[in-house]
């Protein structure tokens, strides 16, 4: 069965194209590093979805698609992690995690 006569790999695209919209929007306007974490995340998560449908709904090996997409996973991890470490000694060392209050550069 079919919504609106597309595929179902139509659609996944679609919903991933769509996570990775809202990544790109909430990176730009989050005034904060976290908001900032939150939207990457969204992205790579658009990013996991798509090799995934595209491994499950197309001739390719299924497997490597799911390797692939675990390859993300790990990814999105180490970098939530490395983040989330340097929000924590920018917001000791500046008493905000806002981006704006950042900005400035020792010099």
């Amino acid at each position: 069965m079919t919504l609106f006569g597309l595929s179902p790999l139509v659609l996944y695209q679609l919903v991933a194209l769509l996570l990775l919209l809202f990544g790109v929007f909430g990176f730009i306007w989050r005034r904060s590093l976290v908001g900032m974490l939150i939207s990457v995340e969204l992205m790579l998560n658009g990013a996991g979805l798509s090799i995934v449908a595209s491994g499950q709904l197309t001739e390719a090996p299924a497997e490597l698609s799911q390797l692939s997409t675990l390859l993300v996973m790990g990814l999105a991890a180490a970098e939530a992690t490395l983040v989330l470490a340097i929000i924590l000694v920018v917001s000791k060392r500046f008493g905000s995690a806002e981006s704006e209050n950042v900005s400035e550069l020792k010099g």
